[in-house]
Parts: structure tokens; sequence; C-alpha cells
């Protein structure tokens, strides 16, 4: 898989754009600012957008949406538990949803905690785009208007965790790194894992 990052707004969200070299399909993870760059590099680089897959609802990660499937007529795709933020037409899907980037299965993981629909795309490749719930060094905040700090430890704990070493991880801000760092250098990560789900 080949990608392409974009980072835009004061709080540098990423963007992604992923495609293979042996077809022009493509997709467009969390656009959040300036819809012209994924555009121009799709135009450039002859390919064709199959869909803007969102990781959850927040602005930063979903303000270049409505401009980008109104120029290219494609679909944007989120949680259907996030769906009712957004103010232009997406199509839902559940945990476990497969979306297909030529041969290769990208599979869409419900992570809530930052957002309740909150998800991953889980690339069989091993490139994992996380949006914020996992970052390099820390995890998604959870004290915003749907977040929850024990749905975060769970989805962490119960999903995340069980990604083997290799994993690359892309998450919604910052810079890329690897299941094995996260288990090396992330300390939220680590103390959520320490959490007795049990006593919540």
């Amino acid at each position: 898989m080949e990608i392409k990052k974009y980072i835009g707004g004061f709080i540098q969200s990423n963007g992604y754009i992923i495609y293979r070299k042996d077809c022009t399909e493509a997709f467009i993870i969390d656009p959040g600012y300036k819809p012209e760059r994924f555009l121009d590099f799709a135009a450039d680089n002859n390919l064709e957008i199959s869909g803007v897959l969102l990781t959850h609802h927040h602005k930063d990660h979903i303000g270049a949406v409505k401009t980008i499937i109104d120029k290219l007529g494609c679909t944007a795709f989120i949680h259907e538990a996030d769906a009712h933020y957004c103010s232009f037409p997406v199509t839902t899907f559940e945990d476990g949803h497969v979306f297909m980037l030529g041969e290769e299965k990208i599979t869409a993981v419900n992570t809530p905690g930052h957002t309740k629909g909150s998800c991953c795309f889980c690339a069989e490749g091993g490139d994992h785009f996380t949006g914020d719930t996992l970052f390099d060094t820390d995890i998604g905040r959870t004290d915003l208007e749907d977040g929850d700090p024990w749905g975060m430890a769970a989805a962490l704990q119960n999903i995340v965790n069980k990604w083997p070493d290799e994993i690359r991880v892309h998450p919604g801000h910052g810079d890329s790194s690897t299941m094995a760092k996260v288990r090396k250098y992330n300390p939220e990560f680590i103390e959520a894992l320490e959490l007795d789900l049990d006593k919540h």
C-alpha cells in the first residue's frame, strides 16, 4: 500500500490518501483541511477515489469532505453512531465492514472512546489508520461530548492490544509508529491496559 499524508489546521490533523500501484483505486481518509490537496494528488496520479473513509465525526477530520464528494461524486463513509453529526451525505457502516482497495481488504473496527463511532481502518497488509483512538505516544481524549474513558480503555485492551508488534499505526495526529514502539513509548496506552474494567 502507498500512503500520502497531508497535515492541516492549527491542531495538525492528518489526512491520508491510500492507494496501490497495481490498480487505480484509492481512498481518502479523514480529510480535514484543504480539499484541493487531495483532489490534485488524485488527479496528478490518475487515481479514482472509491470513497472517503472517516474515523470519526470531529471537524478537524471531516472539514474537507463536502468539497471532495461534491467534486468527485464519491461517497463518504462513517460508522452509524457518528453519522448524525455530519452535515453532508454519508453512508453508514457497522463494526467489521470490509472495504476493498484492489485486492487488499480494509476492515473498519469500531473502537469507541474518543467518540461512540470512532473506528480504525485496518488494512490486511499491516497499515492501521487509528484516527484519534491511538497516537504514537498517547491516546485520544475522552472528555468531549460523546467520549467515554472506560470505553476507550476497553477498546485498547480488547482490540488494539491484540495487534501484533509489526502493525504500522497511522494516527489522526502526529507521527506514524508501530505497535512495538507504542507498547514501549506510549505511557497513556500502557496505563489504559492496567485499568481494571471489572471495577467500572
